[in-house]
């Protein structure tokens, strides 16, 4: 009894460590996937659409049988322009969860990355919310790809968000309407040791960017310091 009592004690105190370490290669993760994806020479996101954006949001290997049968969700995580009129550097990172869709059967039986670009107040409030479905509470589009890409077609001028995905090294737009996104709060938790939501550390700058974070937000500030 003793010994079940003292695994009992060590596996509470080795939860949150663990819990902690998964929350950092995601992040991690999330920079990995926005480098290559920045980096592709001529079939990334046109550059005049990520120095518009208030938020870029980037989900990495998202799993195809997850949503088949509905019973997980892929994980990634969001960053803002700090300031009042989002025209400050780019915020502390928060998690989110991207649930169901029809894009599940879209996708391929690869892992798939997915990064989407929030381009306007309204949109990043609206994200901000308990849970957002695309294409309802907020409009979404397949984003062109391309630096040469033209960002001023009415589908793109007109959608609040812009959606890319890449499997197996092919970047394309793709349309995540019918998903939902929400503040993936445990995650966190998780990452900050206390109670936050996105909101709280994306909008209200409640907390500092975390070392594994630095090298997502560093990149950002550098390709796009100043949304125009």
């Amino acid at each position: 009894m003793k010994k079940l009592l003292t695994f009992a004690m060590l596996f509470c105190l080795a939860f949150p460590v663990l819990a902690q370490k998964k929350e950092q290669d995601r992040l991690r993760d999330s920079y990995d996937v926005l480098k290559q994806v920045l980096a592709a020479p001529d079939k990334g996101i046109p550059e005049d659409l990520l120095n518009k954006a208030e938020c870029v949001v980037v989900f990495p290997s998202v799993k195809k049988a997850a949503f088949v049968f509905g019973a997980s969700y892929g994980r990634g995580v969001m960053t803002c322009r700090s300031g009042a009129d989002f025209r400050g550097p780019w915020s502390a990172p928060a998690f989110f969860a991207l649930e169901g869709g029809s894009f599940g059967l879209q996708i391929g039986g690869e892992a798939t990355d997915f990064v989407l670009l929030v381009m306007n107040e309204q949109g990043a409030k609206s994200v901000m919310t308990s849970k957002v479905k695309l294409g309802g509470d907020a409009s979404v589009a397949a984003g062109p790809v391309g630096r040469a890409a033209s960002a001023e077609t009415d589908i793109v001028m007109n959608a609040e968000i812009l959606s890319w995905s890449r499997n197996k090294g092919v970047f394309a737009g793709i349309s995540l309407e019918g998903s939902t996104l929400r503040s993936d709060d445990d995650a966190n938790r998780n990452l900050y040791g206390r109670e936050l939501n996105a909101k709280q550390i994306v909008l209200q700058g409640q907390a500092k960017t975390p070392p594994p974070g630095k090298a997502l937000i560093g990149l950002l500030n550098r390709v796009s310091p100043k949304r125009v």
